[in-house]
């Protein structure tokens, strides 16, 4: 998986590479898709979401440079490997999962794992998580159509927010925003395809 899907597609960032090393991805997938838990696509998690493909999860991670000690925010918790990645490369996670029961697998499956250092909520990221900001790093696993301002304003003096940015058929773009001397600075990455970024009023209407 890391030399074909990753380094084979220039990710090179050596912290990024270690943390996919080390984090066991089929303990993030269920029982039945275990099999394919390297595979290069995404793989289906429960409750129409899915684990993204690894090449995604390394560029990602690798865009936001996490550094040991950085404290980081994560939207849309998943499975929890993302969270699970971020740790292994030393940082402290607060990870928000607007389904409870995903976000209860994951805390179950990152605790296990012994990621003591990330906190899992059960509710809507949209606003992100005031009570513990600014954040040096944000971590989108959803598209929204337009970036939330609440995590703009959560993003520290140097701080890097990486989000999938678009409408759910077509047309979405991995944004990277960075925040310098308190101006934003942002720029497309790559063409993506995300779930949607899902709110808690839209799972009212369902």
């Amino acid at each position: 998986m890391i030399e074909e899907q990753i380094i084979a597609r220039g990710v090179t960032h050596r912290p990024t590479l270690a943390a996919l090393r080390a984090v066991p991805r089929h303990r993030f997938v269920p029982a039945d898709v275990q099999r394919e838990a390297y595979a290069d696509h995404p793989l289906p998690i429960g409750h129409g979401q899915t684990i993204s493909q690894p090449f995604i999860v390394a560029f990602m991670t690798e865009a936001v440079a996490i550094k040991p000690g950085e404290k980081v925010l994560e939207i849309g918790t998943g499975s929890g490997y993302q969270a699970a990645i971020l740790a292994a490369m030393g940082a402290r996670v607060f990870t928000i999962e607007i389904i409870p029961a995903l976000a209860e697998r994951a805390a179950g499956t990152l605790r296990e794992l012994g990621y003591d250092q990330v906190r899992v909520r059960a509710g809507d990221g949209y606003q992100g998580w005031p009570d513990e900001a600014p954040f040096d790093a944000i971590v989108v696993t959803a598209a929204p159509d337009t970036i939330p301002p609440a995590l703009l304003d959560q993003l520290a003096e140097g701080g890097r927010l990486v989000i999938p940015v678009g409408p759910q058929h077509g047309g979405q773009e991995l944004m990277l925003v960075t925040k310098s001397k308190g101006k934003l600075h942002q720029r497309n990455l790559l063409p993506v395809r995300f779930v949607p970024f899902t709110r808690e009023k839209d799972n009212e209407k369902t």
